[in-house]
């Protein structure tokens, strides 16, 4: 299915309203602060924006949005684990935070996001990309890995869970 060209800036915001999910997934996947995460988004949005002009047509919109969404976020993961290593933290007692873990969570859910962010970047955005239900070539085009490659990782990804859960 391919998406005809937005005429008008309007058009591409509701390109991006439309497809809003794919860009929270891929942030909530590589980013856990609430500040960082709306920073993250919006750089995504603006790349999207400045990058539409040059826009392939010939690939699904979800596609290029995904490879957008997904280099932005990994060079900004980069960039904070680079940040990390110049951060002296903070004693604990100097601020004490209240984390509330979600209620509602099932343990199953909060055991693959666990699994999600222990995944080397590349290995979670293919692993995204394919639980939010894309067949092998669309991450092949968004993550710039052949087909084949993408299946075997997959597959390696599929035995690493399988082997976590059975773990219990």
């Amino acid at each position: 299915m391919r998406t005809r060209k937005p005429d008008n800036h309007t058009e591409i915001a509701d390109l991006i309203e439309e497809h809003r999910r794919l860009i929270y997934k891929v942030v909530n996947s590589y980013c856990f602060d609430d500040h960082e995460q709306e920073d993250l988004i919006q750089e995504i949005i603006f790349q999207i924006i400045k990058g539409y002009e040059k826009f392939d047509h010939q690939v699904k919109v979800t596609t290029w949005m995904y490879r957008i969404a997904f280099n932005v976020s990994i060079s900004h993961y980069r960039s904070v684990k680079i940040r990390k290593k110049y951060v002296v933290p903070m004693p604990e007692k100097l601020v004490t935070i209240d984390e509330q873990d979600e209620p509602n969570l099932d343990e199953n859910i909060y055991r693959l996001r666990q699994f999600i962010d222990e995944l080397k970047p590349l290995n979670r955005a293919i692993l995204v990309m394919y639980l939010d239900g894309n067949n092998h070539a669309e991450i092949s085009e968004a993550i710039g890995i052949s087909v084949s490659n993408v299946g075997t990782k997959i597959n390696r990804i599929k035995k690493q869970l399988k082997k976590k859960f059975n773990q219990k």
